[in-house]
């Protein structure tokens, strides 16, 4: 989120109000509201912790990935149509929908080569929400385009070096 908030920026986006970054110990206060009441611990025990174990008993990590992506992303649907949910403001439906399937490959890459860890899981998820507190970029008209296509960028290269199958790098016999 801050490299994404970085390049809205540098292309002529009005820097958002800085807030968290003024007021630093809330951030430590909001990563635990975050972890505990913003999603991550409800969802990561769903998604990872349940879904995706299951779904990669049939399909490989990136299909099962992307379902549990999609899945994902209109479980958030309600909260494009709640006020004050600012996050959601700038962002097309579709557009968060793909966003949270390339994310979801991103969880499936690090629950995969954390041997199932939901806490590794729920840890990014907490700090991947939190980043938006401290950067918002979501504030700025492109800030959520660049997101997606850093997560793109990201998500490419992690295939091309540890696969589609189980998104883990393989070990020498």
């Amino acid at each position: 989120m801050g490299l994404s908030l970085l390049i809205a920026v540098l292309a002529g986006e009005p820097l958002p109000e800085l807030t968290a970054l003024s007021q630093p110990w809330s951030i430590v206060a909001a990563f635990f509201y975050i972890m505990f009441l913003g999603g991550p611990v409800p969802e990561e025990f769903g998604w990872r912790g349940y879904a995706l174990d299951r779904l990669q008993e049939r399909f490989n990590a990136v299909v099962s990935s992307v379902l549990v992506g999609v899945i994902w992303g209109l479980w958030h649907l309600p909260l494009f149509f709640i006020s004050g949910q600012d996050i959601y403001r700038n962002v097309p439906i579709f557009g968060f929908i793909l966003g949270t399937v390339f994310l979801s490959i991103l969880f499936t890459w690090i629950y995969n080569n954390t041997n199932g860890s939901i806490l590794a899981a729920l840890l990014f998820h907490t700090m991947g929400n939190l980043s938006h507190f401290i950067f918002p970029a979501m504030a700025t008209a492109i800030g959520g385009l660049v997101s997606v296509i850093l997560n793109v960028i990201v998500v490419v290269i992690i295939l091309i070096i540890f696969g589609p199958r189980r998104l883990v790098r393989h070990r020498a016999a």
